[in-house]
């Protein structure tokens, strides 16, 4: 098993950690794993992605030009990534961030209105959780019980108690992400 990954929106919407976090989760099911992060000049605002790779066996090289699934939460980074699916990848899109959605028919499209969900529970910091939980259904890459345990390693102890709720946002994203057609 080897799953190419690009997450990409902008800085803020948890791109970065969700990444990482996959990672970290990968790492601890003794998998080989790569993260490399590109941000713009802004954290916060300026447009972010992320590569993660993981794998059984090594990894050559982080660097990609084709993927495996794309996650893609706003419309400059569907522009730039839409096309560096693999013809038979999947490609996800939250839909409040994507105003012209995917034309792509070689590969597997699927929407989550994870920004909505997480808004209409009152979740909003679990957004980008809900979209690695549809990540998760999809491509089960990591379990997660891993990602549990690697919230605990990630996250700052004073936000320990925030980690049920991110269990509970990861649930949403698989119940609520659908193929489009």
């Amino acid at each position: 098993m080897k799953e190419e990954i690009i997450i990409a929106g902008f800085g803020g919407q948890g791109v970065l950690s969700m990444g990482k976090i996959l990672a970290y989760s990968g790492l601890m099911e003794g998998k080989e794993v790569t993260w490399m992060p590109a941000y713009g000049p802004e954290q916060r605002g300026g447009t972010a992605n992320v590569t993660v790779i993981i794998s059984d066996e090594r990894i050559s090289s982080p660097i990609l030009s084709k993927y495996d699934t794309a996650i893609i939460l706003n419309q400059p980074s569907l522009a730039k990534f839409e096309d560096k699916v693999k013809p038979g990848g999947i490609l996800i899109y939250d839909g409040y961030g994507i105003i012209n959605p995917p034309t792509r028919k070689d590969i597997h499209v699927y929407r989550i209105d994870a920004m909505d969900e997480a808004n209409e529970r009152k979740m909003a910091k679990t957004f980008n959780m809900i979209v690695l939980g549809g990540l998760l259904k999809l491509r089960p890459v990591v379990s997660i019980e891993s990602v549990v345990k690697a919230l605990y390693k990630t996250l700052p102890e004073r936000h320990h108690k925030l980690i049920p709720m991110n269990e509970e946002a990861i649930h949403i994203g698989m119940d609520i992400i659908k193929e489009v057609k």
